[in-house]
């Protein structure tokens, strides 16, 4: 059995996969374990884990992706067939036929390459080429029989094939055996007869290892043949008792239920009857439905009905006119409710605003809010809109005429115009009528808010029974159980009216509950009900959320209105202008007044109006103007009269500034004089810090703080007053330089010149306003919106003027001794006595400086300042010394130098709060030559 397959040596796969020749020495003998063939069967036992169970299986691998899965060649996907033809670049196919082929540039970072590169190379490998040709002829190439196993076409069964793979058949061809060759081909047979003794084996042994389970399955067909012919048995016997059975215990009793059944056919069709009955006195219990305004359960009749007519009655001769004379008839009372909505609307908002309920006739309202929005008539709120406008433009002359009733200076038959009357009002009672119309515009507000709360409750409601109706159905799209409704006394309100008079006591209602039209079970008449009945016309839930929100907007539009009605009662009274000549405590009761009617109403409305407030604005503005005009004009008188002297401070003036340190940045209350008044001051305590001032900057703070209580008053005018009030400090800082750094108090008052005194006054109250700019800048911060605080730098600016003019007032104080100290130090000349006349007359004169302002300025500004004047001295004495050729030599002129400069330092540190003066004077001298 082994001799058949030839005794060549079989090929042997290395661990590259190529398969090479075995040589021709055998190799020594190795124990293997015989490998059992791959098991399909998991519940089969398989043998060894290994051998040819590492190939592919198709039951563990059959999920596994290969190149075989691939369903579309490379070439499939590159080409487009919805082109008409094919391409021949791809890249035309790619970004369209008019991509063109451009010649590439070559790159400027490569070298050219020429063949000389290439020589040295050439020249290395050209000896190894030679050895490898001289090899290869040496040893043939043996690939050939390798290759053999690779082609399509290898077959043992053919000789050629045999030949070529078996190496002892090249024994054959050779012309004679040899006793070397014939041993060489036994023992390659040998070598086959025992792979195949392996083989055997293998199949062997499988066999062995599911023979079990071959004579199990056998085993178990004969016992399901078994079975099959037993459970056929009990299938014959249980046919003959079902048949049984049915003979004796069903024929009977199926005859009763079919009598049953006929009997409640009987009954359903006495029922119908009944309804027949009912349905006929439809009309004239709509009529008398309607002799009491009971709208909705005329309509829910209506409704209920005409749906019995089409789902229970449909088809009925004698009922053929009834639908079209109900459609009819609800149409006109449509009409009639939109009339009754009309004329209670008027009847309510024309009313009395005080001494009544704020809603007329709840359940009448409620009832035509219902009707109205079961026949889908959204547009009533219009008429109320309009009923609405009308009663608001009857609110004002109302007020009026009872306003000028009691006003016996006022001839209302000789003066009929309204505007014409409200002007010849006094303040007093023009703001009197003011805050009346306002509190009957609050009542009317809130008159409507209460039935417009009413409205948005029927409406609510109705969304809400939408929602609860559309629940079953719901259920009965989807499969879930669903509570059964509650039946009788569940009835919304209005929906329970339709249990009214209809012929012999038997109501509509009464049969829908008594089960009249047809047993539960029979589904369709089951489902009609009174809130059913009206599902169809009712509005969808977008459109009761549409006037839901149309209900919000009436009452935004109700607050408009009342806001735009008190506009005109402002601008009647304004257009002569007297609203603009209303001093500051009246205007700030009629802001305060605008302000809480416009605070209240955007309470009750829940919508900010802008037309009142942006009146009073307006009037605001106005006021504004003059409030500053006045100011301002009052500041420039105060200026012009100023002689700019040092002036007392009264004890009011003091607490005003202690009011401001503590924080109340507010006028107080003016205090009657009394004995024990305080006397006035001599200077102004800030901070613990003395200010010399004129009587015009005590006024200035005064006025400064009336623009901050008019901003405390109202809040809306903070952007302007502030504008105004940076205008009136930039006026003081300007007009305070034309005065006295200009000089122009010399005409204006009479003075004879500016002195030193004036000018150290000047920098002093200006340094006063610039403390409480910070104070000005923080209070007005509080009462501007953030989006408003760009305004706030014209504080800054200010701030900067007001230093930049102090810093001028101390460089024209330092000028003044600067030409003094030129025209006295070039008459110096060094010669005895000694201190010279010339040092003398500089002591003198800056004693009489220190004595002009020394109780004026601070300490630490003084120093400065005479630190300059120091500074301007040595500058000068310097040049002089130059002049007259005096050098720092030890000489004569030397020392009579030392000496007046010994002089003049000891007479200025003798000056109040100078002692601590650096005056050092080394550096006026020349070196020495």
């Amino acid at each position: 059995m082994a001799s058949s397959h030839g005794s060549s040596p079989v090929p042997r796969g290395g661990r590259d996969g190529i398969y090479r020749k075995e040589r021709d020495t055998p190799p020594p003998p190795r124990c293997r374990s015989v490998r059992s063939l791959p098991d399909v069967c998991p519940k089969e036992p398989t043998g060894d884990g290994r051998g040819l169970c590492d190939g592919p299986s198709v039951v563990a691998e059959h999920d596994r992706w290969t190149v075989y899965s691939s369903k579309v060649n490379l070439p499939a996907a590159l080409n487009d067939p919805r082109l008409a033809k094919r391409e021949s670049d791809f890249f035309t196919k790619t970004w369209g036929l008019d991509f063109a082929e451009t010649e590439v540039m070559p790159s400027f970072y490569l070298p050219n390459i020429t063949r000389e590169h290439f020589g040295p190379y050439l020249q290395e490998m050209t000896q190894r080429e030679r050895i490898h040709e001289r090899c290869k002829s040496i040893c043939p190439n043996k690939d050939d029989v390798d290759a053999i196993f690779m082609k399509p076409e290898f077959a043992l069964e053919n000789p050629a094939t045999f030949n070529s793979v078996l190496p002892w058949s090249h024994f054959n061809s050779a012309g004679g055996k040899s006793n070397r060759d014939v041993a060489s081909s036994k023992l390659l047979q040998e070598k086959l007869s025992h792979y195949l003794d392996v083989v055997e084996v293998s199949i062997a042994r499988q066999i062995s290892l599911r023979s079990d389970a071959f004579f199990h399955a056998m085993s178990s067909q004969h016992e399901l043949q078994d079975r099959l012919r037993e459970t056929q048995r009990a299938v014959a016997v249980l046919r003959g008792r079902t048949a049984a059975i049915d003979r004796i215990m069903c024929r009977g009793p199926l005859q009763a239920l079919r009598t049953a059944l006929t009997r409640n056919n009987c009954a359903k069709l006495h029922n119908k009857l009944k309804l027949m009955a009912a349905v006929h006195q439809t009309q004239p219990t709509v009529q008398l439905l309607l002799s009491t305004s009971e709208f909705v359960g005329a309509l829910e009749l209506i409704s209920t009905t005409k749906e019995v007519l089409q789902q229970e009655l449909q088809g009925i001769h004698s009922f053929r006119h009834l639908g079209s004379q109900l459609c009819e008839l609800e149409k006109l009372i449509d009409k009639m409710m939109v009339e009754d909505f009309s004329m209670y609307a008027r009847s309510d908002l024309n009313r009395s605003l005080r001494d009544e309920p704020l809603v007329l006739e709840k359940e009448r309202l409620e009832s035509l809010v219902f009707g109205l929005l079961r026949q889908r008539k959204l547009d009533f709120l219009d008429i109320y809109s309009d009923e609405m406008i009308t009663a608001a433009k009857a609110i004002v002359p109302q007020c009026v005429s009872e306003n000028v009733l009691h006003m016996e200076d006022i001839d209302t038959e000789v003066i009929t115009k309204l505007t014409d009357q409200m002007r010849l009002m006094t303040f007093p009672q023009w703001f009197e009528l003011l805050e009346n119309i306002f509190e009957s515009f609050l009542l009317f507000l809130q008159k409507i808010q209460a039935t417009l709360s009413v409205v948005t409750n029927v409406v609510l409601e109705v969304l809400a029974s939408n929602q609860r109706n559309r629940l079953p159905e719901e259920g009965a799209v989807s499969g879930a159980p669903v509570p059964e409704a509650p039946r009788g006394p569940s009835l919304l309100q209005g929906e329970a009216e339709l249990a009214y008079l209809t012929h012999e006591g038997l109501f509509i209602s009464d049969a829908l509950n008594e089960g009249y039209f047809g047993d539960s079970a029979d589904g369709c008449s089951a489902s009609v009900s009174l809130c059913s009945s009206g599902d169809a016309m009712m509005p969808t839930d977008l459109e009761l959320n549409r006037v839901i929100n149309n209900l919000q907007e009436l009452l935004h539009a109700a607050s408009d209105v009342s806001h735009d009605r008190c506009v005109k009662v402002l601008t009647a009274r304004a257009k002569d202008g007297s609203l603009e000549r209303l001093g500051s405590a009246e205007f700030v009761c009629l802001s305060q007044a605008v302000e809480t009617f416009v605070r209240d109403t955007e309470e009750l409305c829940g919508r900010r109006s802008g037309s009142l407030r942006g009146a009073l604005q307006s009037q605001a503005n106005r006021f504004v103007h003059r409030f500053h005009d006045e100011r301002k004009t009052k500041l420039s008188l105060l200026l012009d009269n100023e002689r700019w002297k040092q002036a007392e401070v009264p004890a009011e003036f003091q607490d005003l500034v202690n009011s401001i340190a503590d924080g109340r940045i507010t006028l107080p209350e003016r205090k009657i004089p009394g004995p024990e008044d305080r006397k006035p001051a001599e200077f102004l305590l800030v901070n613990g810090q003395k200010y010399a001032v004129v009587g015009t900057v005590l006024l200035l703070i005064r006025i400064f703080l009336e623009y901050c209580q008019c901003v405390n008053d109202i809040p809306s005018i903070a952007t302007d007053m502030l504008t105004r009030l940076s205008d009136l400090l930039k006026h003081f800082n300007s007009r305070t330089c034309q005065l006295v750094l200009g000089a122009g108090a010399l005409q204006v008052v009479g003075l004879k010149t500016i002195t030193t005194k004036n000018l150290a006054l000047a920098s002093r109250c200006l340094q006063l306003v610039v403390n409480y700019i910070p104070v000005i800048r923080a209070h007005f911060e509080t009462k501007l919106q953030p989006k408003q605080f760009s305004v706030l730098r014209h504080f800054d600016h200010i701030t900067k003027d007001y230093n930049d003019h102090v810093a001028e007032i101390s460089a024209k104080l330092v000028a003044i001794m600067d030409s003094l100290f030129e025209k006295v130090l070039s008459k110096y000349e060094v010669k005895a006595p000694m201190p010279s006349a010339c040092f003398r007359n500089v002591c003198k004169q800056m004693a009489k400086m220190h004595e002009a302002i020394s109780e004026l300025l601070p300490e630490e500004q003084m120093q400065m300042l005479f630190l300059r004047i120091n500074a301007s001295l040595k500058m000068h004495l310097k040049r002089q010394l130059a002049r007259l050729g005096v050098v720092n030599d030890g000489g004569p002129q030397h020392g009579l130098v030392v000496v007046d400069v010994a002089f003049y330092t000891e007479n200025v540190q003798a000056l109040k709060n100078l002692d601590r003066l650096d005056l050092n004077m080394v550096e006026i001298w020349e070196q020495k030559r």
